[in-house]
């Protein structure tokens, strides 16, 4: 029987930080771009993300840059870490990708990088992955988020056609998180104040009054609210699960190595929990 051939991971983009920008008090935009771009194409979903690189505190890796020779001969705890984050925009004329980090003071990794990137820092990433895109047969659409969601909610509202029925509801902190998306759908900006995040969200599409006819899906964000909405959509509204786009971008209490970790076998039990919808 012939050897399976060997498969290779794939090689790490490097590109560079072109400008940054505050474009509310916690979402810092950054703005990537250079030759080595030149290979990279996103634009066939509307939930595209890429895994950030960032290397351990002290460490220096050695050029070229090889993030399988790295894991070959580094310990475990100097290997770079990865942190997930959607593509806000990809020009693919000027090589730019955008990229919104949701920033909480010096809470997190990634987040303070994005604060303290200036143009010419090198940023390695791979990717890019995703799965949705608003299906244009459908009769309406419902996106609903927290801030984590909202750069794959505001792309996904760009992308549909002016005249769609579309129902969207961005849960923030509050006013000032607002954010100018060029879409004619009306957005619901949801002010959470202190209550905990999801809370009013869930409120909201409970209160909803479904209309008959097709509904297409995205809800994602903090994995417990996400997990409640999932049940409202697929078992109390009986929305095929091929319309749901439903997943847990973070979870509280778990950076994303340990969500990650543990994120495939809680989506599965969740799934099976919910697969309940009467024929």
């Amino acid at each position: 029987m012939p050897e399976r051939p060997v498969r290779r991971p794939r090689k790490p983009y490097t590109a560079h930080v072109v400008r940054t920008e505050r474009i509310t008090p916690h979402m810092q935009r950054v703005v990537l771009g250079g030759e080595g771009l030149a290979a990279f194409t996103a634009g066939t979903c509307t939930d595209h993300y890429v895994k950030i690189l960032f290397g351990a505190d002290g460490v220096t890796y050695p050029e070229p840059f090889d993030l399988e020779r790295i894991r070959e001969d580094l310990p475990r705890d100097q290997w770079p870490v990865t942190r997930t984050y959607t593509v806000r925009a990809w020009n693919p004329e000027l090589r730019e990708l955008t990229i919104d980090f949701v920033v909480h003071g010096d809470e997190g990794l990634a987040g303070p990088w994005a604060v303290r990137a200036r143009p010419g820092d090198t940023v390695r990433f791979m990717g890019p992955g995703g799965g949705y895109t608003p299906d244009t047969t459908a009769d309406r659409h419902l996106l609903a988020g927290d801030e984590s969601a909202l750069p794959a909610i505001a792309v996904a509202l760009e992308s549909l056609p002016r005249d769609a029925d579309v129902h969207a509801y961005v849960e923030i902190s509050g006013p000032e998180e607002e954010q100018k998306i060029d879409t004619t759908a009306q957005v619901h900006w949801l002010h959470r104040g202190e209550r905990p995040v999801g809370e009013l969200l869930t409120e909201t599409l409970r209160a909803l009054d479904f209309p008959a006819g097709r509904v297409h899906a995205f809800v994602h964000g903090e994995a417990g609210f996400v997990k409640d909405l999932r049940a409202l959509l697929r078992v109390e509204h009986g929305i095929p699960r091929e319309d749901l786009s439903v997943s847990g971008y973070w979870r509280l209490g778990h950076d994303e190595d340990g969500w990650q970790s543990s994120k495939r076998a809680w989506n599965a039990q969740v799934e099976a929990e919910q697969e309940t919808v009467p024929s």
